[in-house]
């Protein structure tokens, strides 16, 4: 008997999709992206994505207070509209508790959620609650719009193309190792920098929707599962190759410091580590200049090129200072929800 551990995440989604009748012509884009893409009556199109937060798989409460979660529980979902181009609209909360939860926990989250979706310019509309007896579950809808001309999708990868990615990577991952060893000695600011990053991520939902209003850039997602595997689902998408240049990984210098004290390489935890939800693109080499400046002067934000897109291959070759190269292949390096990474 086949089990779902042995599909893996994106092999059950194929098999899901592969199982649904093709859908209507109102639908532009359905499963196999982060959003779902909508035609409706007027020029723009609808966005619509979700994602579950359950305890003990992606938080601790006790290593996560209800407002932070409440926090990431947004800005994860935006940071999926961002990569997009699009603009967040409305939020739909399932919340499942068991009956003993305190109180104190609800108001905590929404607090969190609340000032997330508010940031993002749009607004908590409704949900369903519901009693569950074990762990507890929270899942969000997020609806947006992006104008047609203005959508990016992780298809259309170009030959050529320069892969680029903002600010920093690997940070998400040194703070979830930092909160798994609180005794290990590092720098307050260190200390501070990773963990928010990993309990409070920050949608790059402005620097998205500057990308598309540029209209260079040839395909877009935000680094959630792990920049490796992140650049395999937009070469799978646009039946293309990449490279990536581990020199020219932007690693910050508080994730170095966590990583030396793990005894780890920080180039690891920015390939693999996931949710950094930085927004990873490819473009033209003649329009970087430009998109480069234009991110660092209208939002601060830096962006650096990684990599390449290159001939259709199996995977994504990662390409070392000293010329070693490594193909990850075989689907994803980065979390996986049943397989086990």
């Amino acid at each position: 008997m086949m089990r779902v551990r042995d599909l893996g995440e994106f092999g059950l989604i194929g098999r899901i999709a592969g199982s649904l009748p093709q859908p209507p012509p109102d639908v532009v884009v359905g499963i196999g992206d982060d959003v779902a893409v909508l035609r409706g009556s007027g020029p723009d199109y609808f966005l619509a994505t979700c994602d579950v937060q359950v305890e003990n798989v992606h938080f601790l409460r006790t290593t996560t207070t209800p407002y932070q979660l409440g926090r990431k529980v947004v800005a994860i979902n935006v940071s999926d509209i961002a990569a997009m181009g699009g603009t967040p609209l409305w939020a739909l909360v399932s919340l499942a508790l068991p009956p003993d939860t305190d109180v104190d926990f609800v108001d905590g989250l929404y607090q969190g959620m609340g000032e997330q979706i508010r940031l993002a310019g749009g607004s908590i509309v409704g949900g369903n609650l519901s009693k569950i007896h074990s762990e507890i579950v929270i899942d969000l809808c997020l609806m947006g719009s992006v104008a047609p001309e203005r959508m990016i999708l992780r298809k259309g990868a170009r030959l050529g193309d320069l892969v680029l990615v903002t600010g920093s990577l690997g940070d998400s991952r040194a703070g979830l190792e930092l909160i798994g060893h609180p005794e290990w000695s590092i720098s307050d600011s260190a200390r501070r920098t990773v963990i928010e990053k990993h309990l409070m991520p920050q949608p790059r939902l402005k620097e998205g929707q500057a990308l598309a209003r540029l209209g260079c850039v040839h395909a877009m997602a935000d680094v959630s599962d792990g920049l490796v595997s992140d650049l395999q689902h937009i070469c799978g998408a646009s039946r293309v190759g990449g490279e990536i240049w581990v020199e020219n990984l932007p690693i910050s210098a508080a994730c170095k410091e966590v990583a030396e004290r793990a005894g780890q390489d920080a180039s690891t935890w920015a390939l693999t580590g996931g949710e950094d939800y930085e927004l990873l693109f490819t473009a033209p080499e003649t329009s970087v200049p430009e998109i480069q400046r234009t991110l660092a002067d209208e939002m601060g934000t830096p962006s650096h090129v990684i990599g390449r897109i290159v001939e259709e291959m199996s995977g994504v070759q990662v390409r070392h200072a000293d010329g070693k190269t490594v193909l990850y292949a075989g689907g994803s390096r980065g979390w996986d929800h049943f397989s086990g990474s």
